[in-house]
């Protein structure tokens, strides 16, 4: 049966359930969901059962939070928005309820160094390649963090001439997967051992997309090597979905290059959450904090936050 936990977390997925209704339908007091919602009260255990059967028609299942997704966010071209992406995602996930942990797989350490975490003397690469726990940085009471640095540019090699190289970060994250809900992997650059690591250990794959020529134009041989990884070592891997980032949205180029991707890619999920250009991206870039604390009331905040809900969505 359904827990309080359980079922706040599955309502706070769902932002566009009519929480009502569903009192209706469950036969509780009115307002015993958004109250539970903005922790004024507990939803009282004699409610579970009739919650457990509504909930149940809305797509709620006993297995949705047993093990967190492991989602890579990949494209081998730099300056797409990968690590802003990661950043910003990975905030709005934990806060509609979720548990998330944030791995960063670059060696320039963006991710890390946006949450303040500099010179970490516990980081990935040392898991991989000593069998030590993974380090977890608390960055909020639903959010965590593996950092990363210049390190790991150093010891890629090492870990590429590694026993069982590509499947080190899957069989570390399977140790974590039961205590979150969401893992998002922040992938180099590149497509190297540090990228097929990250997508061997995923249950899917996020890829932004600027859409411009140079940008477009390389995402080909991405789709080739996650076709191969699914084909040869990770057959659950599965395209999560494309987003588009740094958009120009009055720009002609731009809108018939996003038309052109959504027709060549139709087979894949396209979001329909858009992440613009914008001055306060760059701003929280130079700030080094996310959208939500540097202007939570930002249009680009809540594009991130949209494509939060998408992406739970599907």
């Amino acid at each position: 049966m359904i827990t309080p936990e359980k079922a706040i977390r599955f309502l706070k997925s769902k932002p566009a359930l009519n929480l009502s209704q569903i009192e209706k339908e469950a036969g509780i007091p009115s307002k015993t969901l958004h109250k539970a919602l903005s922790e004024q009260k507990d939803i009282p255990a004699k409610h579970l059962q009739s919650l457990d059967t509504a909930l149940r028609k809305y797509g709620y299942s006993d297995a949705q939070f047993d093990k967190a997704q492991i989602i890579s966010i990949v494209n081998h071209k730099g300056g797409v928005g990968k690590t802003t992406t990661v950043i910003n995602l990975g905030k709005a996930l934990s806060l509609l309820g979720n548990r998330v942990l944030l791995i960063d797989m670059d060696s320039q350490g963006n991710l890390s160094q946006c949450f303040g975490v500099h010179d970490p003397q516990e980081q990935i690469i040392d898991a991989l390649l000593h069998n030590t726990p993974l380090p977890l940085v608390p960055i909020t009471d639903t959010l965590y963090l593996t950092p990363s640095d210049i390190r790991m540019a150093y010891k890629e090699s090492e870990l590429a001439n590694s026993i069982g190289a590509d499947r080190r970060l899957a069989l570390k994250l399977e140790e974590a997967r039961e205590n979150f809900d969401y893992i998002l992997i922040d992938c180099p650059p590149s497509l190297g051992i540090c990228t097929t690591c990250s997508l061997v250990a995923s249950s899917s794959c996020l890829v932004p997309i600027q859409p411009e020529a140079s940008a477009y134009h390389g995402v080909e041989s991405l789709f080739n090597r996650i076709a191969e990884i699914r084909t040869y070592i990770n057959p659950s891997l599965t395209v999560k979905g494309i987003v588009f980032t740094m958009v120009h949205k009055n720009q002609s180029v731009h809108k018939s290059m996003m038309a052109h991707i959504r027709e060549n890619y139709k087979n894949f999920p396209i979001y329909n959450s858009i992440i613009e250009v914008s001055t306060v991206i760059k701003q929280s870039q130079v700030a080094k904090e996310d959208l939500y604390s540097y202007s939570p009331k930002s249009v680009s905040w809540q594009q991130y936050n949209q494509l939060a809900t998408e992406l739970i969505a599907l």
